[in-house]
């Protein structure tokens, strides 16, 4: 039997071994410690060849390992008319080379408010995330957009901001970190079985029971203070309560990917592996 989730590092775990190195060594290493999933941290820009994506496409074949692209951070939905150009680039460019390299979600923060009402920004955004949709899919490059709930009230990329987007067209849906979740209200909040339990009720109301099957999630401890969060902190120094989380994904029969971005993350990983077998009653 394989579990419900796969579990995985955002970026490449801390101890991959120099050679091989790069993106194989790290999806060889994951495999070689119990993770069967990885999102490669392009994080500040996309400098790949087409050699080295077929190369990680490869190995991700190879070693069954899953593999998502973390677009850079600088893509913004709400930008000024003459920036959204480059934005627009940096997240096709993600999906492009994270298509070749044998990925199949792209997870993208979705910029800032900047001050401004957030329905009124998503009728900028929505139209704009759709463009890039049509594009890629005119290119053949069959990837899932993953715009991803942020963790600071003042940026655009709420829970209910990425099930918008995703219910306005297809090949979007959320990536759902639930730290952020946890740290954006900043009053300590969506820690409890029964907040996680709302929250999934409505994405599947929005989006499908069948979208409870194929969830990309990030995860963490995570410190946060009256506008939300401030960084990412390891699993055991954190008030997340990550046993009422898995509980109620178990109870909505959730499934997909959670990779964690935790300080030691392969550390995290693993234990957030251990703990999902726990409570799910799921054997390997």
């Amino acid at each position: 039997m394989t579990l419900s989730f796969k579990f995985g590092t955002v970026g490449s775990p801390s101890g991959t071994p120099k050679k091989p190195g790069g993106s194989i060594g790290a999806i060889e290493f994951s495999k070689s410690i119990g993770l069967e999933a990885m999102e490669l941290g392009w994080v500040q820009s996309v400098r790949v060849t087409e050699a080295t994506c077929a190369a990680i496409k490869s190995a991700c074949g190879t070693q069954s390992v899953d593999v998502s692209v973390h677009a850079p951070y600088f893509i913004n939905l709400n930008a000024s008319a003459e920036e959204w150009p480059k934005s627009r680039k940096r997240l096709m460019d993600a999906a492009h080379y994270g298509y070749l390299a044998g990925a199949t979600d792209i997870v993208f923060h979705c910029g800032s408010y900047f001050g401004g009402d957030p329905g009124e920004v998503l009728k900028v955004a929505i139209p704009r995330l759709k463009g890039c949709v049509d594009e890629l899919k005119k290119k053949g490059d069959n990837v899932t957009l993953r715009p991803e709930t942020m963790g600071k009230s003042a940026m655009l990329g709420s829970f209910e901001d990425t099930l918008a987007m995703s219910a306005a067209m297809d090949k979007v849906q959320p990536c759902i970190d639930f730290a952020h979740l946890h740290a954006r209200p900043g009053d300590g909040s969506m820690n409890t079985f029964e907040e996680w339990s709302r929250l999934l009720k409505t994405y599947q109301k929005e989006l499908g029971k069948d979208a409870l099957k194929h969830l990309h999630i990030h995860l963490s401890g995570i410190e946060y203070g009256p506008k939300g969060e401030r960084n990412h902190l390891p699993l055991a120094e954190a008030d997340l309560d990550l046993k009422a989380l898995f509980r109620a994904l178990k109870a909505y029969k959730c499934a997909g990917r959670i990779l964690c971005e935790s300080p030691i993350m392969e550390e995290d990983a693993l234990k957030m592996k251990k703990t999902w077998i726990k409570v799910s009653g799921e054997k390997v």
